[in-house]
């Protein structure tokens, strides 16, 4: 599987999944652009991936259009075209549901599904060029089970789901094809800073497999979603959770 000549955008790629993704996409040969909120993070991860002429970091916050557009821009000067975008970035929320603030809510659909609408919007008309593209969104097993305590987040991931299927109707006649990938109980930094990450242990041991999953394990199916090998596959979800959901 070569990715060798095409451009890719990675959110929240400076950790966890994204740079996992970031890692393999590189490794199939792809030029990768590293989208970060955490500046240091993002660089450092593009450093890994070598640096000038491989990779470039960029410090966006998903959920500022004029960010977006700007790193969008930057990584079609230094690259090309842009032919890959991977929507990982996300926050989580453990909360009651009737302590669940306005806010709180906002901000997690406005990182977790509105910055779809940036980020794709930024890139889509080099796909539409080309007559070529791969989107894979990073959605959850939380919103395909439900999830307590986690209300806003699993809407904003369900509104993934949802908004993967429309586009990929949409853009399926152009050479483009729209997929996502809801991890299941993945071993992430974001992970082991929440409530569930002071009990990963005991989660893993009463899941199907007996363990938790690693980024690398999403990151093969962004890849694959990716690759011209999908070409045939649109408007998928792909469940990477160990069986603890079954599609």
């Amino acid at each position: 599987m070569s990715l060798a000549g095409k451009t890719a955008i990675v959110t929240g790629a400076a950790s966890g999944i994204g740079l996992a993704c970031a890692r393999r996409l590189a490794q199939a040969g792809a030029r990768v652009a590293v989208w970060d909120i955490n500046a240091a993070g993002a660089e450092a991860a593009a450093a890994e991936l070598g640096g000038k002429g491989r990779a470039i970091a960029a410090r966006v916050d998903v959920s500022k259009r004029a960010e977006v557009e700007a790193a969008a821009a930057q990584a079609r000067r230094e690259f090309g075209p842009i032919g890959i975008l991977v929507n990982n970035a996300g926050i989580t929320l453990f909360q009651p549901f009737l302590e669940t603030s306005e806010e709180a809510w906002d901000r997690v659909m406005t990182v977790n599904l509105k910055s779809l609408l940036f980020c794709t919007q930024a890139v889509l008309p080099d796909m539409l060029e080309a007559q070529w593209g791969r989107i894979v969104n990073v959605s959850s097993s939380s919103a395909q089970t439900g999830s307590a305590r986690m209300a806003a987040y699993a809407a904003s991931k369900g509104g993934v789901i949802g908004f993967t299927k429309a586009l990929a109707q949409e853009l399926a006649a152009k050479g483009i094809t729209v997929n996502n990938v809801p991890p299941g109980f993945i071993d992430t930094p974001m992970l082991r800073g929440s409530e569930v990450g002071e009990r990963l242990e005991q989660v893993a041991a009463a899941s199907p497999m007996k363990r938790a999953g690693k980024p690398e394990d999403i990151a093969a199916a962004v890849a694959f979603l990716a690759s011209e090998e999908a070409g045939y596959i649109t408007g998928h979800t792909l469940s990477v959770n160990g069986g603890r959901y079954s599609n």
